[in-house]
């Protein structure tokens, strides 16, 4: 019975060994192989061989291209101004055992470092030139790091800026002289505009007195002329002026005649209105409101 278990036994143990020693590695991954704790090989994707029991699998490591995501920082600019900027990097691992044994945590040591490379392109830049100029910063950021990143054995392949904006305090104090400007700019054009309103009414009015003064010399001039048409038709200095006295008191008659008329009119608008829905009340009315006795 002993013969049998033996040999099962070592059955399984060579069959535990070569599975030991058999690794598959995915595609676009790569394993640090340590032998007796010491950095041995890295491993390509595919069937690999190794040696059981004294090569072990240490770290397992991808080589697709790594986002990043730096988290925004607040920056000081050269004229002293608060911004809140933060940034993607783009990061490819080309030599596993450089990256895992160069650094404790190569992802964090890359943030730290782009956080502070920022801080020191953008400190040297005026607040307008660091809203607007993305592209310089980002050229800046991306050699200032790669040749940190290359002794890890990682490839920065780009860094983006995500935002870069002024802090609360600073966006708030913007908005509120942006704010003041528009108002400014609107005052200057209402103002504008009731100067070329008054300029215009003051030479309509210049215009109109202007007309008025040369009507009322052309009237001067015809009466003149007709009066001495009368005098010299009648050869009398009274009648002259008694005739124009006439044409003036009848002008006068007329025109208020006219203003009675309009007035009466009025007054019976006011009562019809006043005593709508009421007949008996037009019977009390004055005849000289338009009402009947």
């Amino acid at each position: 019975m002993e013969g049998p278990i033996v040999v099962i036994g070592l059955l399984l143990l060579v069959l535990i060994t070569l599975l030991k020693g058999v690794r598959l590695v995915p595609q676009g991954s790569k394993w640090v192989v340590q032998r007796l704790g010491k950095y041995h090989m890295s491993l390509n994707p595919g069937l690999n061989i190794i040696v059981p029991y004294i090569d072990s699998v240490a770290f397992k490591v991808t080589t697709k291209d790594i986002v990043l995501d730096i988290p925004s920082q607040e920056v000081i600019t050269l004229d002293n101004v608060v911004i809140v900027a933060n940034a993607v990097a783009y990061i490819n691992i080309v030599s596993p055992e450089k990256a895992v044994y160069g650094v404790e945590d190569y992802e964090l040591a890359i943030r730290t470092l782009v956080q502070t490379s920022l801080r020191s392109i953008v400190g040297e830049m005026a607040l307008d030139d660091a809203l607007s100029s993305r592209d310089q910063i980002k050229a800046k950021l991306k050699d200032s790091i790669s040749e940190d990143i290359a002794d890890w054995g990682i490839t920065l392949k780009t860094v983006e800026i995500q935002d870069i904006n002024p802090s609360g305090t600073m966006q708030q104090a913007m908005e509120e002289q942006a704010a003041a400007e528009r108002q400014r700019r609107a005052t200057v054009t209402r103002a504008d505009g009731e100067k070329t309103a008054a300029i215009l009414e003051a030479d309509g009015r210049l215009e109109a007195s202007r007309r008025d003064a040369e009507a009322q010399v052309v009237l001067a001039e015809a009466t003149k002329s007709a009066l001495t048409k009368v005098n010299e038709a009648i050869q009398d200095k009274e009648l002259p002026a008694m005739y124009m006295l006439g044409e003036k008191y009848i002008e006068a008659m007329h025109s208020m005649a006219l203003a009675a008329v309009n007035s009466n009119q009025a007054l019976r608008t006011i009562d019809y209105e006043s005593t709508r829905g009421h007949p008996y009340m037009l019977h009390t009315l004055p005849k000289t409101w338009g009402g009947e006795a």
